[in-house]
């Protein structure tokens, strides 16, 4: 149990079957991955990674910008991913968000899943880095605090 979170993978999947739009993020590394999975003749699906949003409204205002040539999403799935990057690989739920955009038949949109898993595996790498090397982050106490 990664991060001592429990969660159902298969209402998360089936979340992901029914999603018009999704949003997986990463509080970790203040990142989501934004997928659209709405296409039409003169645009595939949307694979982005991005800044987190505020809100989901914020999120919903931002796809609206982005993608102006489809109506308002029926609905926009938020998938919060506490674990580590591989872990989206093992417990199947990349496979299923890669399904998703695979029925399109858009290569671009394949590429660009790729690519982002690839951005997130780097974004997790350079905080673990920082974890250890202790940028960014701050020591709440230590030994020399202790022992007075």
């Amino acid at each position: 149990m990664e991060g001592n979170f429990l969660f159902d993978i298969e209402e998360m999947i089936q979340n992901i079957d029914d999603a018009e739009v999704m949003s997986v993020f990463f509080p970790t590394f203040r990142r989501s991955l934004i997928i659209d999975t709405r296409f039409d003749d003169s645009a595939g699906p949307f694979v982005k990674l991005m800044p987190m949003a505020r809100s989901p409204q914020d999120r919903m205002r931002s796809i609206r910008r982005m993608r102006p040539q489809f109506p308002r999403p029926a609905n926009l799935t938020l998938i919060p991913w506490q674990r580590y990057v591989a872990s989206l690989v093992e417990s199947g739920v990349w496979d299923r968000i890669l399904g998703r955009v695979r029925e399109s038949g858009d290569e671009t949109a394949i590429a660009a899943c790729k690519t982002a898993l690839s951005q997130l595996e780097s974004l997790e790498r350079e905080e673990l880095v920082a974890a250890i090397t202790g940028d960014n982050y701050h020591t709440l106490w230590s030994i020399e605090e202790d022992n007075g």
